[in-house]
């Protein structure tokens, strides 16, 4: 296992037409915003709009934040905001309510479930490990369900990665290294749990200890800290494998449709989108894992832990996936933002 050592309203006038008075309002073009503005937008729309609310994702190629409502009044406000606003069926409750009956009825190994903004649906995955009378499980407990989900098979399995950027090793397994932050003032790395669930002590790729495990969680969550035990640079930043290094400053949360990139020491570094959030997975050994950002990076094992980022920003730690870097896949990453929240520690 290895790695590298991740509300203000917005508001838009709304223009008039000033030639004839009887005209009527030209509705304002949605505001150009990164996704890091986009990310904020969304927050605070999210708790302006409470249940009218009902997802949001971030078009890259406009560069529009999209919000999902439920009625006409929730989609002006959203417009003055500087959002783009769409009408769906489903709310956010109802999604909810799908996934609780997905845990309830279709808890198989080999699947996963995530909110889709995008189709305003719970998106259920089967991997290649489900069997014709399990699938026909998932297609009854779906098909009852009815506009709030949909199933589909990935010809992967999804298991963890173990095995951002830079390596690291013990006791016969090998991970990726996350993210180093700063805990009370001392240096750790954190990386994914079930790499510290499996793992105690760690060396880096020269086979030098470098640290020891303070704390892990794996599963239903998938992180750990490392403390490190030896005298080592630890720089804020993730490795390219190109002979560079991407600076970290600071985390943030995940939005669907944002760019990102992984980095990790089996495949180092791929590029690719966050299509799913909430996610859970159900590995193929029993272990579930809930509330994990889904995206279409490939990874293979020994990423494991590996980071996942956006320019400057800790996105994610490499938890697994399914497929691999040469055919592709889809891979599930443990958001930074709670494990720092519960370690107490901040990017260094």
């Amino acid at each position: 296992m290895t790695g590298a050592g991740i509300a203000a309203l917005v508001a838009a006038g709304v223009t008039f037409q000033t030639a004839n008075a009887s005209e009527a309002p030209r509705t304002p073009a949605p505001h150009t915003l990164s996704v890091t503005a986009a990310g904020k937008l969304a927050s605070t729309l999210g708790e302006d709009l409470g249940a009218d609310a009902a997802g949001t994702y971030y078009d890259a190629k406009s560069r529009n934040l999209v919000v999902n409502v439920l009625d006409g009044t929730a989609a002006k406000a959203v417009t003055a905001a500087g959002a783009r606003a769409r009408i769906v069926e489903n709310s956010l409750a109802e999604l909810t309510s799908a996934r609780t009956t997905l845990k309830k009825d279709a808890t198989i190994p080999g699947t996963s479930w995530a909110t889709d903004p995008e189709t305003n649906k719970v998106v259920v995955t089967a991997d290649r490990t489900v069997s014709k009378a399990e699938w026909a499980t998932l297609t009854e407990v779906v098909d009852g369900l009815g506009a709030k989900a949909e199933l589909q098979r990935t010809k992967g399995e999804f298991k963890p990665f173990i095995a951002g950027g830079d390596a690291i090793s013990g006791s016969g397994g090998r991970c990726s290294l996350g993210f180093n932050v700063v805990k009370d003032g001392q240096p750790y790395f954190i990386t994914a749990g079930h790499c510290t669930e499996s793992i105690s002590t760690w060396s880096d790729a020269d086979g030098n200890q470098i640290g020891t495990n303070e704390q892990s969680s794996f599963p239903d969550n998938d992180f750990g800290l490392v403390k490190y035990t030896a005298s080592v640079d630890h720089p804020s930043e993730v490795d390219l494998y190109n002979g560079s290094s991407q600076p970290i400053a600071k985390a943030g949360d995940a939005t669907v449709g944002m760019k990102v990139t992984r980095s990790g020491s089996t495949t180092q570094v791929h590029d690719g989108t966050v299509t799913g959030l909430d996610a859970t997975v159900n590995y193929g050994n029993g272990d579930i894992v809930n509330g994990l950002i889904q995206t279409d990076v490939c990874a293979e094992p020994g990423d494991s832990g590996g980071s996942l980022f956006s320019g400057d920003t800790a996105i994610g730690l490499t938890s697994g996936g399914s497929g691999d870097c040469t055919a592709g896949g889809e891979t599930f990453f443990q958001p930074v933002t709670e494990a720092l929240s519960t370690f107490g520690a901040q990017i260094g």
